[in-house]
C-alpha cells in the first residue's frame, strides 16, 4: 500500500520549527513508518530537483516553516504549493511573519547599512556587501534577492492550514499530522490550535481580579515576579488576554509572561489593538503626568506588541 507523501521545508526562519518536529522523539519514528518523507533538507540529502520531478498535487502534505524574505523563499514555496495536496504554514514566522517580520519597520537599505557598515562590531573597511550576482575566477555566482519586506506565507502562497507557535508544541504537531493521515481535518483555512485566549487556560487565571488597576507597568526583567499570581495583577506586561492558547502555557510554567507567539484568536484578528484597548482600561491614572509616566514605563510598546505579527497587522498593509 502506498504511504501518504510528506514534505517539510524551512524558508526564512531560525530553524527551531524543524527542531520542534524532531522533538516528537520516538513519535517521530512512528510517523516516519506511516508516511513517505519525500523532502526534508535539514534531515536528509534532498535537492530541489527531487521535488521538481514529482507530479503536481502528488504530495499529500507539505509542512513549511519560516516566512518569505527573498526570491528563493518565494520560488521554493510556490514550487512546493504546486506539488502539494495540502500545505500547512508551520510556526509563527510562516503564519504571521514572526520575529524576522520586525524588519518591516525599516526598508532594506537601513538594516543593510547597519549589518555591513554601521554596527559597532562590524569591521568591513572595503564596504563589501552581498550581491545578487558576482564573478569569481570566471564563474558567475548568484544569491537570492531580498524582497522589499517580510511576508507571511499566505501573502504569496495559498495555505490550507495554520499551526502557530514559536515553536509549535509537540502535542499540536502530532495531532495535526494524525488528523491529516486520518482525514479528520477541519475546513480549509483553519488554525489547528484551540480557539480560546491564553488567559482561559492559564493556571494563574484564578488569581486574576475582576478588575485590574495598574498604577505602573513593570517589565519582567526588572522585577522578581511571584510564580503563582497573574502577571497583569502584578503590574507585569503579559499578552495572554489577546493571544491564542495552545502553547501549553510554556512561558508561565517558567515564570515568564506571554509574548504573543500564538497570534490572535479568530474573534480578534488584530491582537495588538485589542491588547492596547484592554490595557488602557486597566490604567489607574487621571493626571496627565501620571499617564505619561506609565506610558514611559512601557518601553518599546510597538516592538513588544508586534514582535511576532507585524507583517499581518494593519500597520503593515503597504504593498512591497
Amino acid at each position: 500500500m502506498n504511504k501518504p507523501k510528506v514534505a517539510i521545508c524551512w524558508l526564512s526562519g531560525c530553524g527551531g520549527c524543524d527542531e520542534a518536529i524532531i522533538d516528537l522523539n520516538e513519535k517521530l519514528l512512528e510517523i516516519a513508518n506511516a508516511v513517505d518523507i519525500v523532502f526534508w533538507p535539514i534531515a536528509l540529502d534532498y535537492k530541489y530537483k527531487n521535488i521538481e520531478e514529482v507530479a503536481d498535487s502528488s504530495i499529500d502534505l507539505v509542512i513549511v516553516n519560516g516566512s518569505i524574505r527573498n526570491t528563493d523563499n518565494e520560488d521554493v514555496g510556490k514550487l512546493l504549493r504546486r506539488k502539494a495536496r495540502l500545505m500547512m504554514a508551520f510556526g509563527t514566522c510562516a503564519c504571521f511573519g514572526g520575529v524576522p517580520g520586525m524588519a518591516n519597520w525599516h526598508d532594506n537599505s537601513n538594516f543593510m547599512d547597519w549589518a555591513y557598515q554601521n554596527a559597532p562590531t562590524v569591521c568591513n573597511p572595503r564596504q563589501v556587501r552581498p550581491q545578487t550576482e558576482s564573478i569569481v575566477n570566471g564563474h558567475t555566482l548568484t544569491l537570492p534577492a531580498l524582497q522589499k519586506k517580510v511576508y507571511p506565507l499566505k501573502d504569496k502562497i495559498e495555505i490550507d492550514y495554520f499551526l502557530p507557535g514559536c515553536c509549535p508544541p509537540p502535542d499540536l504537531i502530532l495531532k495535526a499530522i494524525n488528523n491529516v493521515l486520518e482525514n479528520k481535518l477541519p475546513p480549509r483555512g483553519s488554525t489547528l490550535a484551540p480557539h480560546k485566549a491564553l488567559c482561559d487556560t492559564c493556571p494563574r487565571n484564578d488569581t486574576k481580579p475582576p478588575r485590574i488597576k495598574l498604577k505602573e507597568i513593570k517589565r519582567i526583567h526588572n522585577v522578581e515576579a511571584k510564580d503563582d499570581i497573574c502577571f497583569l495583577a502584578q503590574g507585569i506586561f503579559c499578552y495572554g488576554p489577546a493571544t491564542r492558547t495552545g502553547c501549553g502555557e510554556a512561558c508561565m510554567n517558567i515564570n515568564l509572561p506571554c509574548r504573543g507567539c500564538f497570534g490572535a484568536t479568530e474573534e480578534h484578528e488584530q491582537a495588538p489593538a485589542r491588547f492596547i484597548s484592554s490595557l488602557a482600561g486597566m490604567l489607574d491614572a487621571n493626571k496627565d503626568q501620571d499617564i505619561e509616566k506609565i506610558i514611559d514605563q512601557m518601553g518599546d510598546l510597538a516592538g513588544y506588541l508586534y514582535r511576532f505579527c507585524l507583517p499581518t497587522s494593519a500597520l503593515d498593509k503597504k504593498e512591497g
